[in-house]
């Protein structure tokens, strides 16, 4: 069973034991979170489409840890000008561990 779930403005596909890397979450290490919003719900048998979420439907995961991604450089410059600047960035993330998927 598989299902597409919307969070941080990002959508998921995802499975039973999957880990995956969502927006920062509001939870610490080891707690359980709980995406309500799922977009689509797949099995071997059926498919059920959300307009625009599947009722009922749930995700429940664990929060594993949090991280920073890898830095990204942004680097604004104007030809002549004798303007440059250098940035970095790193964006927070959590890793999620997909435990069940409710429907």
């Amino acid at each position: 069973m598989y299902a597409i779930i919307e969070t941080g403005g990002k959508q998921y596909c995802v499975r039973e034991g999957d880990a995956l890397d969502v927006e920062k979450l509001p939870a610490e290490a080891g707690e359980e979170v709980v995406f309500d919003r799922v977009l689509l719900v797949g099995g071997a048998e059926e498919v059920k489409i959300g307009r625009p979420v599947v009722e009922g439907a749930r995700v429940v995961g664990r929060v594993l840890n949090h991280g920073r991604g890898r830095k990204i450089i942004v680097f604004k410059y104007k030809p002549k000008k004798n303007y440059r600047r250098k940035q970095g960035h790193r964006q927070p993330y959590t890793q999620v561990l997909v435990e069940k998927i409710e429907v």
